[in-house]
């Protein structure tokens, strides 16, 4: 599929990947969904063989499914990465690279000694390296990784062994120049982790510019329509995507077969719904800037924000479909009156949907953080996140200008 353009390997790559002989000479259109756990074969010695071939085969879902891998080969195809593995989770899949970027070359068991981290994370994933890495006696370190001044000075000083960043950053919306980190992380041979979900690969190929991994929430915009959880993980290399897919196979990290054509549903319109999206925000967050009753707008696509030149020529004009904002009555209970006032916008823990959500960061993706850490992070009172659905831009407004 690498010879055909982007849009059209959205909608193709991974479907009709069967056997035509295997259907009596018809082949279905869309890839059918695998729901058997288990897989049969003719003899004991073809069994052996599919056994010995791993992940190439299927044998048992928890090891491989045709299903799980017609995902997996549309995810690397489109990231242009080495192979991808399908997780129950964006979290899973997360941790899955973190494991296996920590993992030293040549070793078989995950032992990362320290990770460098962005200080502008998704509030789940600064939980699991508080929560989880740090217990297990593994450091973590972080520094605003929009500076790369910053970025040099804490690798030369902490020489970690993974770096762990978002493209676009929740909900502050940083951009992140992932080209010149990688540089400067694989000096120090660190491995470069890419949190892509904001983004997708619509905007950004975090793989192509030199990251180990990239991983997405396929619940957000890969999915796009509210009906499936799920995360990817694509690894640049096959020692890594081998790293990955043995740990993923020991710790049943697996997503469901129907998940994961349901996500593939998705992706297949992922290019008009990220450009319909990023078009609409645009729109909206202009809007916004010019209303009394909101203090400032958050949107790279706005020419004053401090990243916008930047992923200008990083995503080819294109800034993606989510705005923040803040009231200019910055209160807990101002933002809950807004938001109980939207009539069409719904007020939903996600993002990346067909349908336009709000949500207020200090409740759902950073509940887990004090009042002092998320006003370090620069998340006050009056921040709300809005994920820009397909709908018109100008009913969006119109809910928006009402609830204000």
């Amino acid at each position: 599929m690498c010879s055909y353009r982007f849009d059209t390997r959205l909608v193709h790559t991974g479907e009709r990947s069967v056997n035509r002989a295997d259907w009596h000479n018809a082949t279905p259109t869309s890839a059918p969904i695998h729901g058997s756990t288990t897989f049969l074969y003719p003899t004991a010695q073809a069994l052996d063989a599919a056994f010995a071939a791993g992940g190439d085969q299927v044998v048992y879902t928890r090891w491989g499914n045709p299903t799980i891998q017609a995902l997996e080969a549309l995810m690397a195809d489109l990231e242009e990465g080495r192979g991808a593995v399908a997780c129950s989770s964006g979290m899973s899949a997360l941790y899955l690279a973190l494991l296996a970027a920590g993992t030293p070359r040549g070793a078989t068991e995950p032992h990362p000694r320290h990770i460098l981290a962005s200080r502008d994370l998704y509030g789940a994933t600064e939980t699991l390296l508080r929560d989880f890495f740090a217990a297990q006696s593994v450091a973590v370190s972080y520094c605003d990784m929009s500076d790369l001044a910053e970025v040099k000075a804490a690798i030369s000083t902490h020489a970690p062994d993974v770096v762990l960043l978002e493209s676009l950053s929740n909900p502050l919306l940083k951009w992140a120049d992932v080209e010149a980190i990688v540089h400067y992380a694989h000096q120090a041979d660190a491995r470069v982790i890419v949190d892509a979900t904001l983004a997708t690969p619509v905007l950004h190929r975090p793989l192509v510019q030199g990251a180990d991994f990239v991983v997405h929430s396929a619940t957000k915009y890969l999915g796009g329509h509210a009906d499936a959880t799920g995360g990817i993980l694509v690894a640049r290399t096959g020692l890594l995507l081998d790293t990955a897919r043995r740990y993923a196979i020991q710790l049943g990290m697996i997503l469901g077969p129907f998940e994961a054509r349901l996500i593939m549903r998705g992706i297949h319109t992922l290019g008009l719904r990220v450009r319909r999206q990023s078009e609409s925000a645009l729109i909206i967050a202009q809007a916004l800037q010019k209303h009394p009753r909101i203090r400032r707008v958050i949107y790279p696509g706005l020419s004053e924000h401090p990243h916008h030149s930047l992923m200008s020529l990083q995503t080819c004009g294109l800034f993606g479909g989510l705005i923040s904002f803040e009231l200019a009555n910055a209160t807990r209970e101002a933002a809950f009156a807004f938001m109980n006032r939207l009539k069409l916008i719904l007020p939903a823990t996600s993002l990346g949907d067909i349908y336009s959500l709000i949500t207020y960061p200090p409740i759902s993706s950073h509940r887990e953080l004090n009042e002092a850490q998320r006003a370090e992070h620069g998340i006050g009172d009056g921040l709300l996140r809005l994920s820009v659905g397909i709908e018109d831009p100008q009913d969006i407004l119109t809910d928006l200008e009402s609830a204000l």
